[in-house]
């Protein structure tokens, strides 16, 4: 029990982003009775450039700056983002606070007719904006026309229905977390569409010297998720650190043991560097991860 307090949490104004910060909201008030939260909505620079695609836009923070400055500036106590979103590099003054435990964290096909990565017609046009997954679809269906598409999941998932794309490509965990599993025509398998770094967990930031905050945040930081996901973000790192890279990685846990499988590859998908590597220091795994990719060729094959 605490004494009532109000904390002020930034949140983007998508239906997604509203579900995760409304998702911590809960979780703070029930762990702390008495404690109150208000949401605060800001629109970022990644939410008002919708007519070009991310790694055009270029700029680190492009979903993250404005919650980043209003923490520094005092207008919130907290704020949430998805994790892969966040810059690598570590914002001064601020600090990753909680790292949730993580949603499934793989891409899923949401197409018309129900098609599967491998009945969709030959030439078939799938939305996406990631070069990861650009690069990964095309190392399995080389003849797949890949467009750009922005916008929130609602409407990336309509514009596949009404026949703009053949399929679009998704993260998993903004599907579920809105219930809009039903959309979901098949679950790509980590061999064939390994995700972003960080994908699926959800980070809250607050000012690195504020306590009390800090304190509040501590019973949600999953110790598990927080391992994987930093293995999985010094893997990026060593190799360049942009989120728009064509990188992917994964981690698991087990007993302490981290396994890391890290993915280079050209944006046309002709080259693939897949690594895996195993230790027990997150950021020493991610860095040696890196040097495994990067001994085989990785920094050739990024843009």
């Amino acid at each position: 029990m605490i004494n009532c307090q109000t904390l002020v949490i930034g949140t983007r104004t998508s239906q997604l982003a509203l579900w995760q910060t409304h998702h911590i909201k809960q979780q703070l008030e029930a762990h702390w009775p008495g404690l109150e939260c208000r949401l605060e909505t800001f629109l970022t620079t990644g939410d008002k450039s919708l007519d070009r695609p991310l790694p055009q836009i270029g700029g680190k923070g492009l979903f993250t700056a404005e919650l980043e400055n209003a923490l520094h500036n005092g207008e919130i106590d907290l704020a949430v983002h998805s994790l892969k979103d966040l810059p690598i590099e570590n914002t001064p003054g601020l600090a990753l606070a909680a790292i949730t435990a993580r949603a499934d964290v793989r891409d899923v096909l949401v197409a018309k007719n129900n098609w599967l990565l491998s009945s969709l017609p030959a030439g078939a046009i799938v939305g996406t904006s990631s070069l990861r997954r650009q690069a990964q679809l095309l190392a399995h269906r080389p003849d797949l026309q890949i467009m750009s598409i922005r916008g929130n999941v609602d409407s990336r998932i309509r514009k596949a229905m009404a026949g703009e794309y053949d399929a679009v490509v998704l993260a998993a965990a903004g599907l579920t977390r809105l219930g809009l599993e039903a959309s979901i025509s098949e679950w790509l398998p980590l061999e064939i569409m390994l995700p972003a770094p960080g994908q699926g967990a959800l980070a809250v930031q607050c000012r690195a010297e504020d306590t009390a905050v800090l304190n509040l945040l501590s019973p949600l930081d999953n110790e598990a998720a927080r391992a994987c996901v930093t293995a999985e973000r010094a893997f990026l790192e060593q190799l360049g650190g942009g989120c728009s890279l064509p990188v992917a990685a994964y981690a698991t846990i087990s007993g302490g043991d981290i396994m890391l499988t890290g993915l280079v590859a050209s944006v046309d998908g002709q080259k693939m560097i897949r690594v895996q590597e195993y230790g027990r220091d997150p950021h020493q795994l991610g860095t040696k991860t890196a040097e495994t990719a990067i001994a085989q060729g990785a920094l050739e094959l990024l843009p």
